[in-house]
């Protein structure tokens, strides 16, 4: 399960802004992560709960926004939005796509004391 480990990650990172910026406490976390990031969203929920028990974070509201793929099909030179990685361009049909957005995941907001 690798959501785990990309909660580790999100933890480290509000450690870190805690030492520089001088909060103790987080109580919302805002993350957007894209449809073709392979984040599976309830596992990362549950990762979430387990990983955060404990720390500056326990007991914060985690808010998912999940954001749309867009990708730039090479034969009709359009933006078009997909579902799925290897998907054809809902347009033209063709294969050539290139994926522009969709498969990130950043932390957006926080909320803190």
């Amino acid at each position: 399960m690798h959501e785990m480990s990309l909660c580790e990650g999100v933890l480290q990172v509000l450690e870190t802004e805690a030492g520089k910026q001088g909060f103790s406490k987080v109580k919302r976390v805002i993350l957007d992560i894209g449809v073709l990031s392979g984040v599976e969203i309830p596992a990362f929920e549950f990762a979430f709960e387990v990983v955060m028990r404990g720390t500056l974070a326990e007991n914060a509201v985690l808010e998912i926004n999940e954001l749309p793929a867009q990708a730039w099909c090479l034969m009709c030179a359009e933006s078009v939005t997909v579902n799925a990685r290897y998907d054809a361009c809902p347009k033209c049909g063709s294969y050539q796509l290139q994926i522009s957005s969709g498969d990130e995941m950043r932390i957006k907001e926080l909320e803190v004391d």
